[in-house]
This record gives structure tokens, sequence and C-alpha cells, in this order.
């Protein structure tokens, strides 16, 4: 496993990949499975926003390795039977060693679950209102090495995004945890050049139906 100087880590089979995911296993299969793959899934949206948020001052791994504790914890994610969580399961929560246990993260998930109700009756799903900030292929860089990478950890698409749900009454959505968002869900592609992963992001982008 060797780390190339220009934001790339070469893995054991040869092929080169985005070196952040460090070669740790759970990690390197997210990336290579996961991230930057599209996905309308309102579900899995939801989660990956409200993961987002619960990362924030913290790392993605940390997340990461908690996420099945997330997922029990917080009725998988299912925004209907979450928003109906009373003040009895955000002490369940406050309790619940498996998860981070922040008061106002825990009452961010619940109050998002309810916000994305309304949402749905005004874009018709989560996954049509965030998919209509999808950055334009000409606001995109010509090129994505590492540098570009690194200089961008919010866009105008995410900062506008961030409003909207704001605005709405969303919380733990500012412009860059609304970014990361976007680059896990495959709104945008935000692998590397060289990343064997970034092609087969950018043809399941090119297949994807929008919703």
């Amino acid at each position: 496993m060797a780390v190339l100087a220009d934001g790339l880590l070469r893995e054991t089979d040869g092929r080169c990949s985005c070196r952040w995911h460090g070669a740790i296993p759970e990690y390197q299969a997210y990336h290579h499975a996961e991230w930057g793959r599209p996905t309308a899934d309102d579900t899995r949206l939801f989660e990956k926003i409200c993961l987002e948020g619960f990362q924030s001052g913290l790392s993605w791994l940390t997340i990461l390795r908690k996420r099945e504790a997330f997922r029990r914890a917080f009725a998988g994610f299912d925004a209907d039977r979450v928003a109906a969580f009373g003040p009895a399961d955000v002490e369940r929560l406050l309790g619940d060693a498996g998860i981070v246990r922040h008061r106002g993260k825990i009452e961010s998930v619940i109050n998002n679950a309810k916000r994305l109700q309304a949402l749905r009756a005004e874009a018709g799903s989560l996954a049509a209102f965030v998919w209509s900030f999808e950055p334009k292929p000409a606001d995109r860089p010509e090129r994505l090495d590492f540098g570009t990478l690194m200089a961008m950890p919010k866009t105008a698409e995410s900062t506008a995004l961030s409003k909207a749900l704001r605005k709405r009454g969303w919380s733990f959505v500012g412009p860059t945890t609304v970014y990361a968002f976007m680059q896990a869900v495959g709104i945008v592609d935000d692998h590397i050049e060289g990343c064997w992963c970034r092609p087969e992001c950018e043809a399941e982008r090119r297949a994807f139906a929008r919703p």
C-alpha cells in the first residue's frame, strides 16, 4: 500500500483510489461501494443527512463505525417513526452508548424527521428536493485533483441547499455538512482524478434517473 503525492493511494491490487480512506477496512469499503454513488432512496438520504449532522466536530470514521447502532436507535431512519419520537425517546437515546449522545443532535434528527414530512407535501420526496440542487456540469471543476477538492469544503449549491433546508426549519445542515452529504449520495462525484471509483460513479450518474 503506497500513499502517492497527488492525493491517491495505491492499493495492494495495483489500483489507485482516494487516499482519505487510509486502507482502513470499513472506511475503504465505504469509499469503494457507497461514497459518490447516486441514490434516490429517501430513507438512505435522510439517514445520511442526519449522520452528517452527528459527524460535525467528529470524524466520519467514528460515525461509520456506529452506523448500525444509529440505525437501531433511530428506527432505521424511517422518518415517520422518528417524527413520532417524544421526550422519553430522547432520554432513551441519551443513554445509548452505541451512538453519539449529544442532546442537540438527537433532537435535531427528530425535528428534521418532522420537517421531512412537510417537505414531502411540498416537493414530493426528499430525493426530488435535494437533487434539484445538483450543480450543472459547467459549474464543476474542469479537473478534480486533490488540491481542488481540499479547497472546496462547500459550494454555491451546498450553500443554497443549506439555506433552503434551514428556511424550512431543518437543523445541523450548514453548507459544509450539506456538501459532505452531496458528495456521499452522488449529487456530485468528488472521487479525484486517478481514483478507480471515479469512472464507475460517473457511469452510474449518467444512468441515474433524477427524481
